[in-house]
């Protein structure tokens, strides 16, 4: 039987599933090797050192022997818990979709070093947010996001596109291909992958307000420290969140079960 190879990686722990009396099998995201899964024999054991390790949404430095079906964790030290957003149920389920997105978008075994790279960020700044939202006494038992949590999740989610490669389009008609005028007419298709103008109007499957629109455009058009923080009404909200919802599910193949979590 062949030396199984040694090799160390950090991941993101994206999913997790009990195996036998004690064990887990590990779904995670590394920057170098893609995704792959290990087994972590033990670790759901209270005393075992790769219990904390193994836990989901957490950045671990792992070593891993190659196995001929899994690889096997034979050491594992935590680097990043982001122990704030566990505190809220808003940004902990929030924090399970960007691992949900993470886990579906990926094949095994192939590196995507910026994803890795917006799930890490996006992670941090979910934590940061929690941290200012939990030490509010005046908002700190409340369900929902503050307005820079919702914009976080947001911005995550047209990155997220941009690097998969579907970019959807918010500034020109992707039926005739004309410019998309400012009006409130304008519609949206997702299976054509962005924003319908009135003249096309038989294409398209919801209304798209024009509120929705700009706020569209400028989280999909700005850097993150330049975009400003978006205070808006729980309309506009859910009309973002349904396009955004409407072409992940079709691009990722199915919804994300985290995002039907997520309190208002």
């Amino acid at each position: 039987m062949p030396t199984p190879h040694i090799y160390k990686t950090e991941a993101l722990v994206v999913r997790h599933l009990n195996f036998g009396e004690a064990d887990r099998i590990l779904t995670v995201v590394t920057p170098q090797h893609g995704k792959l899964r290990a087994i972590a024999k033990g670790s759901r054991k209270v005393t075992s050192k790769l219990a904390s390790a193994a836990d989901l949404v957490t950045r671990t430095q792992f070593v891993l022997a190659t196995g001929r079906e899994l690889d096997v964790v034979t050491q594992a030290v935590v680097l990043e818990r982001f122990d704030h957003l566990r505190e809220s149920l808003w940004h902990a389920t929030a924090a399970y979709t960007v691992a949900e997105a993470l886990d579906r978008a990926l094949q095994d075994r192939e590196p995507h070093a910026a994803l890795y790279a917006l799930a890490l960020d996006t992670l941090r700044r979910l934590d940061a947010d929690a941290t200012a939202w939990l030490a509010d006494p005046t908002v700190a038992n409340q369900a929902g996001p503050t307005a820079r949590g919702w914009g976080t999740m947001r911005f995550f989610d047209l990155v997220l596109l941009d690097l998969l490669g579907y970019r959807p389009a918010f500034h020109q008609c992707v039926a005739c291909e004309n410019s998309l005028q400012p009006v409130e007419e304008n519609g949206f298709n997702a299976e054509l992958g962005g924003a319908i103008c009135p003249n096309c109007s038989r294409h398209s499957q919801r209304h798209l307000p024009l509120l929705t629109l700009k706020v569209l455009r400028l989280v999909q058009t700005t850097t993150w420290e330049a975009l400003p923080v978006m205070r808006l009404d729980a309309r506009t909200r859910a009309d973002v969140e349904g396009i955004l919802q409407a072409i992940l599910s079709l691009n990722l193949e199915r919804s994300l079960k985290s995002w039907n979590l997520l309190p208002g």
